[in-house]
C-alpha cells in the first residue's frame, strides 16, 4: 500500500510541476494569442479577420491531411516503447515517419497553391481570400513537421520545452511581427507574413531541439525486415484512424466557421470567431494537465498499472472542473462585456453565441480525459466512430441552422447563433460517447463525488453577482470587481464545503513550492 501511495504521490507531483509550467506558458501564450487576434480584429475589421480565420481553417485542414495521423501515432508508440526501453523501434518509427511526412506534405503544398484561386472564387466567392491561401499553402511542410516534432517531444515528456516553443515563442513572435509590419505599412500583408514566419520559427526550434537534445532518435537502428514490417503495420493501423479522427475532429471544430463563410459572409465569420477564442479559455485547464497525462498513463498502461491510472484520471477531472467552473459562469453572466473589452463594440452581437458555446466547452473540458483514456488503450477506431457520428451531427445541424430556410413565409435563420447551438449540441453528444466508452473499455470515469461540492461552492457567488448586476451599470471596472468577488467567494466556499481531499492538498502544496522556487526559466 505504501508503495502504491508513493507512486501516486510521485505522479501527482510530476503533474503538478508540469501544470505550473504549462499554466505559465499557456497564460503567456493566451495573452499573445488574444493580442494577435484582437489587433487583427480591431485594426482591420470583421471582414479581414474573417478572411484570416477562413484561410487558417482551410490550410489547417490540409495540414491535418498531410500529417497522416502520424503525430498521434508517434506520441503513443514512442511513449509505449520508452516504457519498454525498446530504443531501436523508436528510432525506426521516428526516421520513417519523418521522411514520409516531408514527401507527402510537399505534394499537398503544391496542389493547394495552384488550387487557391479556385477555392476562393468558386467556393467562397471572395477573391480577397486568394493571397491568404496561396502564401499559407507554402508553409504546409514546415507546419506539418513542426507538429510532428512537438509530438515527439511530448512522447519524451518534454512538457516545459513544448510549452515554451509551441505556445509562448510562436504566439509572441506573431504579435511582435504583426505590430512591426503594420508600423512599416505592410497593411494586409502584415497578417499573412506574421503568421507564416511564426510557423517557420516554431518548426526550426522544435526540430532543432529533437536533433540536439534527443540525439538517440537519429542514431542508426538495427531491426530485421520482418520486425520493421510488423512495427510499421501496427503504427499505420493506429495512425490512419487517428488521421480520419483528426480530419473529422477538424470538421467538428471548424465546420461552423466554414459554413458561416459558405452561406453568410466573411464579416460574420469574423464576428463568430470573436466568441471562439474566448470560449477556448475553457481548454486551458484540461490542457494544463493533459499534455503530460497521455504519455504518462500510456507508459503506466504498458505496465498494467490500472489503479494509478484510475486515481490520476479522477483527480484531473475534478481539477478541471474547479478551474473551469468560475470562468464558465463569468462568461454566461457577462458575455457582452468580455467581447467589448477584447474585441470592441463591433463584436458585441456575438454575445449570445459566446454564451451558448461556453456550455458545450465546459462539458467537453471535463470529459476530454475519457478521450485520452481511449487513446491510451489503443481504441483509435472507437474514437474514430465517435467523431464520425458527432461530425455528421454537427454538419447537419450547422447546415440547417445557419442557412436561411423559409417556413410559413418567415425567415427562420439563426445565423451565427445557429452555428453555436449546433456546435454545443455536437460537443455534448461527443463528450458523452467518450465517457460511456471509456467506462466500458477501461472501467475508468473522470467523475468524482466531490464535484457536487464544487457546484455548490459556485452557487452562492453566482447569486451574489447576479444580484449586483440587476441594479449596477456594468462598466469595465464593475465587471472586474464583481469577477474578483465571485472568485474570492468561490475559493473560500471550496474550503468550507471540503471540496479538497488529501490529494488536492498535496497538489496545492506542490504548486506553492514550485511557484515559490520560481526556477521555471532556469531549469
Amino acid at each position: 500500500m505504501e508503495d502504491k501511495k508513493k507512486e501516486l504521490d510521485d505522479g501527482l507531483k510530476l503533474l503538478a510541476k508540469s501544470a505550473v509550467i504549462v499554466f505559465i506558458s499557456f497564460s503567456l501564450a493566451k495573452i499573445f494569442g488574444y493580442l494577435y487576434r484582437v489587433i487583427i480584429a480591431r485594426y482591420f475589421g470583421p471582414e479581414v479577420y474573417g478572411l484570416f480565420t477562413l484561410a487558417t481553417v482551410i490550410v489547417g485542414f490540409l495540414v491535418t491531411l498531410a500529417l497522416l495521423g502520424f503525430d498521434g501515432g508517434v506520441l503513443r508508440f514512442i511513449s509505449f516503447y520508452r516504457g519498454k526501453n525498446e530504443v531501436n523501434k523508436m528510432r525506426y518509427l521516428f526516421k520513417t515517419s519523418f521522411w514520409i511526412l516531408l514527401s507527402f506534405s510537399l505534394i499537398i503544398s503544391i496542389i493547394s497553391f495552384f488550387l487557391s484561386g479556385y477555392i476562393s472564387e468558386s467556393i467562397f466567392h471572395n477573391d480577397d481570400l486568394t493571397p491568404f491561401l496561396k502564401i499559407y499553402s507554402l508553409i504546409i511542410p514546415f507546419w506539418v513537421l513542426s507538429l510532428f516534432s512537438i509530438s515527439v517531444m511530448r512522447a519524451f515528456e518534454k512538457i516545459k520545452e513544448v510549452s515554451i516553443i509551441d505556445s509562448v515563442i510562436q504566439s509572441a513572435i506573431k504579435v511582435i511581427l504583426l505590430v512591426i509590419l503594420i508600423f512599416f505599412g505592410f497593411k494586409l500583408n502584415s497578417v499573412i507574413f506574421s503568421f507564416i514566419i511564426g510557423i517557420l520559427i516554431t518548426f526550426s526550434l522544435a526540430y532543432s531541439y529533437c536533433k540536439i537534445m534527443l540525439p538517440q532518435l537519429f542514431f542508426p537502428y538495427r531491426l530485421s525486415k520482418k520486425s520493421k514490417k510488423l512495427i510499421f503495420s501496427k503504427f499505420v493501423k493506429y495512425s490512419l484512424p487517428v488521421l480520419f479522427l483528426t480530419i473529422l475532429s477538424g470538421v467538428l471544430y471548424w465546420v461552423d466557421s466554414f459554413m458561416i463563410g459558405l452561406f453568410k459572409s466573411a464579416s460574420e465569420v469574423g464576428l463568430y470567431n470573436a466568441a471562439i477564442p474566448i470560449v477556448l479559455l475553457l481548454n486551458i485547464a484540461p490542457e494544463i494537465f493533459l499534455r503530460l497525462f497521455l504519455p504518462m498513463v500510456t507508459k503506466e498502461y504498458s505496465l498494467q498499472n490500472m489503479d494509478f491510472i484510475k486515481k490520476i484520471s479522477k483527480q484531473i477531472g475534478k481539477w478541471v472542473l474547479i478551474l473551469n467552473l468560475p470562468v464558465f459562469l463569468i462568461m454566461i453572466v457577462f458575455p457582452d462585456i468580455i467581447l467589448n473589452i477584447l474585441f470592441g463594440p463591433d463584436y458585441i452581437t456575438a454575445a449570445p453565441s459566446l454564451r451558448i458555446l461556453s456550455i458545450g466547452a465546459l462539458f467537453y473540458s471535463i470529459f476530454v480525459i475519457s478521450d485520452n483514456l481511449l487513446s491510451m488503450a489503443g481504441k483509435s477506431k472507437i474514437i474514430f466512430y465517435d467523431v464520425v457520428a458527432a461530425g455528421i451531427l454537427n454538419s447537419i445541424l450547422n447546415f440547417i441552422l445557419i442557412r436561411q430556410p423559409v417556413i410559413f413565409g418567415l425567415d427562420n435563420s439563426l445565423g451565427i447563433n445557429g452555428a453555436a447551438i449546433a456546435t454545443t449540441i455536437s460537443f455534448s453528444f461527443y463528450s458523452m460517447l467518450f465517457w460511456i466508452q471509456a467506462r466500458h473499455y477501461t472501467s475508468i470515469s473522470p467523475l468524482k463525488k466531490e464535484m457536487i461540492r464544487v457546484f455548490l461552492a459556485a452557487l452562492t457567488p453566482l447569486l451574489v453577482i447576479l444580484f449586483f448586476k440587476g441594479f449596477l451599470q456594468i462598466t469595465n471596472f464593475v465587471f472586474a470587481m464583481l469577477s474578483g468577488i465571485f472568485v474570492l467567494l468561490y475559493l473560500i466556499l471550496l474550503f468550507l464545503f471540503r471540496a479538497f481531499d488529501e490529494n488536492d492538498m498535496f497538489i496545492i502544496k506542490t504548486f506553492k513550492k514550485k511557484i515559490n522556487s520560481y526556477n521555471y526559466f532556469n531549469r
